[in-house]
């Protein structure tokens, strides 16, 4: 999860240029185990931005080296960051605007979810 974070903190930080915090980790699912001695790669990619916030998904494959060369997609999350300015207060990020299929599905993937948690904690008022 570190190496997840870690990944997600640098995409959000190179998108928007700005200090970022971590948020929210939206559920991990773990696909595929990762065995001792995989070799792993852990990819952050934006796919959503509101105001001052900015969701990274990020994604880690294995690939089984020593035998098999079995390889795949094992872990799969959201994470959510909110820039900051000089003073710790959260400050506008550039829009998100999705260009591809995929980023247009990834994009409407995230905007529901924001919204279902958004009318949640309102009925929790």
């Amino acid at each position: 999860m570190r190496l997840m974070d870690t990944t997600a903190g640098c995409a959000a930080v190179k998108y928007s240029k700005r200090n970022c915090v971590t948020a929210r980790v939206d559920e991990m699912q773990f696909l595929k185990p990762i065995k001792i001695g995989s070799f792993v790669t852990c990819t952050g990619t934006v796919v959503y931005t509101g105001n001052t916030s900015i969701e990274v998904r990020v994604t880690i494959d294995t690939e089984d080296i020593r035998f098999s060369g079995s390889k795949g997609r094992a872990i799969e999350s959201f994470f959510t960051y909110v820039a900051i300015d000089e003073h710790g207060k959260p400050t506008p990020v550039p829009h998100f605007a999705p260009k591809t299929e995929r980023e247009k599905e990834l994009y409407e993937h995230v905007k529901t979810r924001r919204e279902f948690d958004r009318e949640r904690r309102k009925n929790k008022e």
